[in-house]
């Protein structure tokens, strides 16, 4: 985690050297893609010594904190940083984000317990990365990319993507998630198989904890709970800025959303994990998540309500006011969906942890995190043209049952009453 974020800090200098050059911008992208699979890397780190540091409790009382350190950073990166670099330049941009991460660098050398099990060091990393079996298979990793790049996305742009628009919709990072998803799923159907080749090498830590994952019991219907948990929500939110556009409140769109959401949503995630903590998941996740799916239905009825605004509105020049009253509305019931939302959130990351083997927290919470985005993935593909066919009140209504499903499935998952265990735990 230390070397991930003194690497970032170096990154961000470069940049903003890079920065004040002419023809600097191909130098910056490269530096770019070096520093994603850093601070992807960086990330996982920090779930894994997440879930060192603290136990069960601690865990979920410290959702709602991480959400919120989230939150301030997202505002941090895209306002603060954002408008230094509009303003003033892009060179002073770079240089402050560099000045603040490596404040908070130097801050974690020197205060942040040190709480993990010692394993291995950085340099035999890099040379176990150096090895001549790893290098081959970079390299054709890196051909397939180039393949991809060059031959394929110009087919699927020109041939498939006219055919299904839906699928422009989905970004890469989405299809990193259907791929691991469709993984996971071959792993299951020929599980013994796979698991008799990957751990033929009993040193190989990353088949390990693969295998580790999948095979436990009832592990596919904790796999479809982290996977439609948020069907619904995620396909709530994906229409909920242009249904506020449609409905000709853009121009406040703005304060209901920094002003009102993103408190109650921190408000949310912070409660949640306090009570988490205090009673447990088991009597917790009903209630929560009730709370969280509840809202479509509410944003169903306003919806209605509204719709005689939305028809006039939709696509207009001039925007025909809906009025204070149904403003604040509008405000109430956003904040009531972010506070909800954010219990949602807290049931959520506590549920990944729990699935979490102690030998294989961060790469097992790597997984769960990456599949937890595979319904947002399908909402934000299929929202937009449900919502258009249907209307904003009835796709609202769909959206809540397509939340029915995971809340289904809380009566059969694993793992609601203990924390994480050992791989070699019964």
């Amino acid at each position: 985690m230390l070397l991930m974020q003194g690497a970032l800090v170096l990154l961000m200098g470069l940049i903003a050297f890079f920065s004040a050059l002419s023809g600097g911008v191909r130098f910056i992208a490269l530096i770019l893609l070096v520093g994603s699979f850093i601070a992807a890397t960086h990330d996982m780190a920090i779930d894994g010594y997440y879930m060192e540091a603290l136990d069960e409790k601690g865990q979920a009382k410290f959702v709602g904190y991480r959400v919120m350190a989230y939150r301030i950073a997202m505002m941090t990166g895209t306002g603060i940083i954002i408008t230094i670099g509009t303003t003033v330049s892009w060179q002073a941009a770079y240089i402050c984000s560099a000045s603040m991460l490596a404040i908070l660098f130097c801050y974690h050398l020197i205060l942040l317990p040190k709480v993990e099990t010692y394993k291995s060091s950085f340099r035999e990393l890099v040379l176990a990365l150096l090895n001549l079996r790893i290098l081959i298979i970079l390299l054709l990793l890196g051909g397939c990319v180039l393949f991809f790049l060059k031959v394929l996305t110009p087919y699927w742009n020109k041939q498939i993507v006219p055919q299904f628009p839906a699928l422009a919709r989905i970004g890469f990072s989405g299809w990193i998630a259907v791929g691991l998803l469709l993984a996971l799923i071959l792993l299951g159907l020929f599980k013994n198989k796979v698991k008799q080749l990957l751990l033929s090498d009993r040193k190989t830590f990353y088949a390990r904890a693969f295998m580790a994952f999948m095979d436990r019991e009832r592990m596919g219907i904790a796999l479809a709970f982290i996977i439609l948990m948020r069907a619904g929500e995620s396909m709530l939110t994906s229409m909920v800025s242009p249904f506020m556009v449609d409905l000709g409140i853009k121009v406040h769109y703005g304060w209901i959303s920094g002003g009102v959401g993103l408190p109650f949503s921190i408000v949310g995630a912070i409660v949640g994990g306090w009570l988490i903590s205090r009673y447990g998941l088991r009597k917790t996740i009903w209630p929560f998540l009730i709370a969280q799916n509840v809202t479509n239905l509410i944003y169903m009825l306003l919806a209605l309500h509204l719709q005689p605004y939305v028809a006039v509105n939709t696509g207009a020049n001039v925007v025909t006011p809906i009025g204070t009253c149904n403003i604040l509305m509008v405000a109430s019931v956003h904040a009531f969906d972010q506070f909800a939302g954010g219990l949602g959130t807290s049931i959520l990351i506590t549920y990944l942890m729990r699935t979490c083997l102690k030998e294989f927290k961060a790469a097992h919470f790597a997984i769960g995190s990456g599949l937890m985005n595979i319904s947002g993935v399908l909402a934000g593909a299929s929202s937009g043209f449900l919502a258009a066919w249907l209307g904003y009140g009835a796709f609202f209504g769909i959206s809540f049952l397509a939340s029915i499903p995971g809340m289904g499935l809380i009566f059969f998952i694993p793992f609601l009453g203990t924390g994480p265990v050992s791989e070699n735990t019964p």
